[in-house]
């Protein structure tokens, strides 16, 4: 081996050992790693960024931010709201998340679709008085499994597509990740749905309940019908089936600032009613898009839009300017810009008005403003916010329309009139322009530990390909095969690389695996296609441990899972990808060139 090989291999055997480690937090690793290479003089000055401007960096943050839109827009309620069914059985409702799932993360990120669609799981779990354990991780696996059906549903598949027109002159196209991925992730989650939920050690019974893990009770809140809404003339009782659906207790109807006696559930609904509402700040929000309701203090849909307003909880201690008073009698709206939409009282209810009510000391209030807004009547209450779970006011009203900007990108894209990232960028513009994600929260949304990963590997993994170092991998696993046909080595080259993105980062995979593919298919003289696929399917088959996918570490403490969970339901996982993707690889994508 030359020095740089010997440099560059041992710069990876550290990264690879920082990273199993986890002291320090992967994009640190990855950037010291990329100022050290540096350093040494393993990548040229001049090409020492070029991960932060490369296709595949570009293409991950604009979907990062394309999904935030998208579930701000309300279109990620419009897809899952009837998910849940009590009357399913678990198979059955496996299947039925475990397929949304992976569409929605085909098209998304897929971090952000289990992040969407777990409080879906963990609600459906206590509803039906079972073990969310059971159906966390399937539902895990299954967003893991979509993301291999299109270019943008994970980042190894973007990363393969670069890796491919650097070798050919041509990149994968959106869905020519289709045939395999989807195959694999059918058949993954007829598994998970029918046999791999049931391998799961049941363990202490970690709730039934758990969704209490948000540790909240209910929020009493306010909402006003608008002129436009469709509630106006109907009875209050016509508004519970929506209401059960989400979760959502109706407890009385205000008139002209005066709360009507009783539950008022044959009161007919006139616009500008406000219905007293008891639920979670997430449930409100879904049956105020259902029923065609605004916050108090949100405008009116078709007057303006709702992008830049937040929902924030804090907790109300003894000492806070707002304790012993009520939201009217600070003037908390005409003063600060905010209102109170909600009030937290560990399950007890009360009579007044939200904003007439005194607040108490322990009380969680739900408030609604701008961030700016917020913050500065934070200090000014005196109030404590709890930590934030991402609450946003949906503008439901504009789903369809993310929607449709989103598919029209993706259609442009497919049929090659328009480079993947400028539709991406296009769409993200819009999203922007239209406020469907504020121009002040932009960056919030991008990813930037994945970003900094992703940059800083692209140029390590080059400089290791530059320096022969992926081609001496690959000569070492031509040796090992030796005499095997091209599909055992395409096997073994699954293996491998399946094995490391259980321990590793599936883009730091994608990355190490791209060009030894590629110099694997050139020694046995056949197309790289298959193996790059190959390369993609594996690097994104992370089921064996917590740490391989970041959709498997988030569902570790809200489903009870040990380390040794995983391998149980996905070990066999793993045998069945390989078994079913080399066939269906080779079957898509010939070996002769």
């Amino acid at each position: 081996m030359t020095t740089d090989q010997i440099l560059l291999f041992s710069l990876f055997a550290c990264v690879f050992a920082m990273l199993l480690w986890g002291r320090w937090r992967y994009d640190l690793v990855a950037f010291s790693a990329l100022l050290i290479a540096l350093v040494l003089g393993l990548i040229p000055t001049e090409l020492a960024f070029s991960g932060f401007g490369h296709p595949a960096t570009v293409i991950v943050a604009l979907v990062l931010v394309i999904s935030r839109g998208l579930q701000n827009s309300g279109a990620i309620d419009l897809i899952t709201k009837r998910l849940i069914d009590t009357d399913r059985t678990v198979s059955g409702h496996i299947t039925v998340m475990s397929s949304v799932g992976a569409i929605l993360s085909a098209f998304m990120n897929n971090v952000a679709a289990m992040a969407l669609l777990m409080p879906v799981d963990i609600q459906a779990a206590a509803k039906a008085g079972r073990m969310v354990r059971a159906t966390l991780m399937p539902l895990s696996f299954a967003t893991i499994l979509g993301g291999m059906a299109t270019l943008i549903g994970t980042p190894p598949n973007i990363i393969i597509a670069s890796f491919r027109e650097r070798a050919i002159g041509e990149p994968f196209a959106m869905f020519d990740f289709a045939p395999v991925g989807l195959t694999v992730a059918i058949v993954g989650i007829l598994y998970v749905a029918t046999i791999g939920w049931r391998l799961m050690p049941k363990g202490e019974k970690v709730a039934a309940d758990q969704a209490q893990h948000i540790g909240l009770d209910g929020y009493v809140a306010e909402l006003v019908i608008p002129v436009k809404s469709k509630a106006i003339g109907k009875m209050v009782r016509d508004l519970y089936p929506n209401a059960d659906e989400d979760d959502v207790a109706i407890l009385g109807v205000v008139r002209n600032g005066v709360r009507l006696g009783g539950f008022g559930a044959r009161v007919v609904l006139r616009a500008n009613d406000m219905l007293v509402v008891e639920a979670m700040a997430e449930d409100i929000d879904q049956f105020r898009g259902s029923v065609g309701l605004t916050f108090f203090g949100e405008q009116p849909s078709g007057e303006t839009v709702t992008g830049g307003l937040e929902l924030l909880e804090v907790v109300v201690p003894s000492d806070a300017r707002i304790t012993g008073r009520s939201a009217i009698s600070l003037r908390l709206r005409a003063r600060r810009g905010i209102a109170l939409l909600g009030i937290s009282r560990q399950g007890k209810r009360f009579t007044n008005r939200v904003r007439h009510e005194p607040v108490r000391a322990g009380d969680i209030l739900l408030l609604l403003g701008s961030p700016d807004a917020l913050s500065d009547a934070i200090n000014w209450l005196g109030v404590l916010p709890l930590a934030e779970r991402g609450l946003n006011v949906t503008q439901h009203n504009r789903a369809w329309l993310a929607i449709g900007i989103f598919a029209a990108a993706i259609a442009v894209s497919a049929f090659g009139l328009l480079y993947l990232a400028t539709a991406l960028a296009i769409v993200v513009v819009l999203y922007v322009f239209l406020n469907i994600v504020p121009i002040r929260n932009l960056y919030d949304h991008i990813e930037w530990p994945v970003i900094v990963l992703l940059g800083s590997m692209i140029p390590l993994g080059v400089a290791l390909e530059n320096s022969g170092g992926t081609k001496m991998i690959a000569e070492s696993i031509i040796d090992v095969t030796a005499g095997l046909p091209p599909w055992a080595v395409l096997t073994v080259l699954m293996i491998v690389v399946m094995t490391l993105s259980d321990v590793l980062n599936n883009t730091a995979t994608a990355v190490i695996g791209g060009p030894i593919a590629v110099d694997v298919a050139h020694t046995l003289g056949v197309s790289p296609d298959p193996f790059l696929m190959a390369v993609a399917i594996a690097a994104s088959c992370a089921f064996l441990t917590p740490i391989g996918h970041k959709n498997n570490t988030l569902i570790m403490g809200p489903g009870g899972y040990s380390f040794g969970d995983y391998w149980r339901t996905g070990l066999p996982l793993e045998i069945l990808v390989v078994a079913v993707a080399v066939p269906m690889i080779l079957l898509v994508f010939p070996l002769t060139p």
